[in-house]
């Protein structure tokens, strides 16, 4: 919710401002992560992997510092033009910040993917430490064998031990990254928690409630777009959002039977975005049927991913 301004704290002292970018495999727990950083929920969580499509920035400040960390789409093997925009995307976020935090599902271990990050890193000159989410699941033995062969394999300045799900060790993480972050003016304002604009946030809320209703349905096929965002008279948000979708089979799945799931995923979604902009909001839904949005650049600029060949 960024205006494009910068602040400076008051009093002695100079300010200080650093990226963080969170880089993983998908399911790894950034989104979460970034949540516990920020003490807010500025990004979207679901038991389904890949969720996060684009850059996400969590804003932290605290004192003369401030943090910015990045929620990046988890890295996989890339198959689709969609997929090869996600995993750029990461790759790009890793390469632009002060700081990477390699966060790793310390229940699934070294597998493929981190074989593919670990390799990745070596081009990342900035510092790196390494994060071992869902710590709580994982006998200490596995998790310093785990740590160990992580370490041989990149130079990372120092090993996270956290349950980003319950908070326990993101605040040792956070004050590492703030001991790090260069001097400068902050990039946002005292107040703001993210720089996605109050339209996007309101779009992620509503896909967040679409994929944990129907996830198994619809797997990747469906994105949502706020069409219009007004603020009235009396201060509410009226908020109308389009549900795109691939496919008619699809469009049934989403609007369910006598239009019970989307009045569902709307009470949801709304529910959340009145706590988060401590407003009334309006919130209407519509469901369309657009086959390929997938390969259309201008859902990618909506998205804030490049447009790749």
């Amino acid at each position: 919710m960024d205006d494009g301004s910068m602040t400076e704290a008051s009093g002695a002292g100079p300010t200080r401002c650093g990226f963080v970018a969170l880089l993983g495999a998908p399911n790894a727990g950034k989104s979460t992560l970034l949540n516990a950083l920020v003490g807010a929920k500025v990004s979207i969580v679901t038991h389904k992997a890949q969720t996060t499509r684009a850059q996400v920035r969590g804003v932290l400040t605290t004192g003369r510092d401030q943090l910015v960390f990045i929620d990046t789409p988890g890295v996989f093997q890339p198959k689709r033009r969609l997929d090869r925009a996600m995993v750029n995307s990461a790759w790009t976020g890793a390469g632009d910040a002060d700081m990477v935090a390699l966060i790793v599902d310390a229940q699934k271990g070294l597998t493929p993917e981190i074989e593919v990050l670990v390799n990745g890193l070596d081009v990342i000159r900035q510092p790196k430490v390494l994060v071992l989410n869902k710590i709580d699941r994982v006998r200490r033995e596995t998790l310093l064998e785990l740590s160990s062969k992580l370490n041989e394999k990149v130079r990372f300045e120092t090993t996270f031990m956290i349950s980003a799900l319950n908070g326990d060790g993101a605040q040792h993480v956070v004050n590492w990254c703030a001991a790090q972050a260069p001097e400068g003016e902050w990039h946002f304002p005292e107040e703001h928690l993210t720089d996605l604009t109050l339209a996007l946030t309101a779009s992620e809320v509503t896909r967040e409630k679409l994929f944990i209703r129907i996830h198994d349905e619809i797997p990747y096929q469906a994105t949502v777009e706020t069409e219009a965002f007004e603020v009235q008279a009396n201060g509410s948000y009226k908020i109308n959002q389009v549900i795109y979708v691939t496919r008619d089979t699809h469009k049934k799945i989403v609007l369910g039977a006598k239009g019970q799931t989307i009045k569902t995923i709307g009470a949801e979604a709304r529910a959340e975005m009145m706590e988060l902009f401590e407003v009334p909001v309006h919130l209407f839904l519509f469901v369309k049927v657009r086959a390929n949005w997938a390969d259309d650049p201008e859902r990618y600029r909506e998205m804030g991913l490049d447009w790749t060949k």
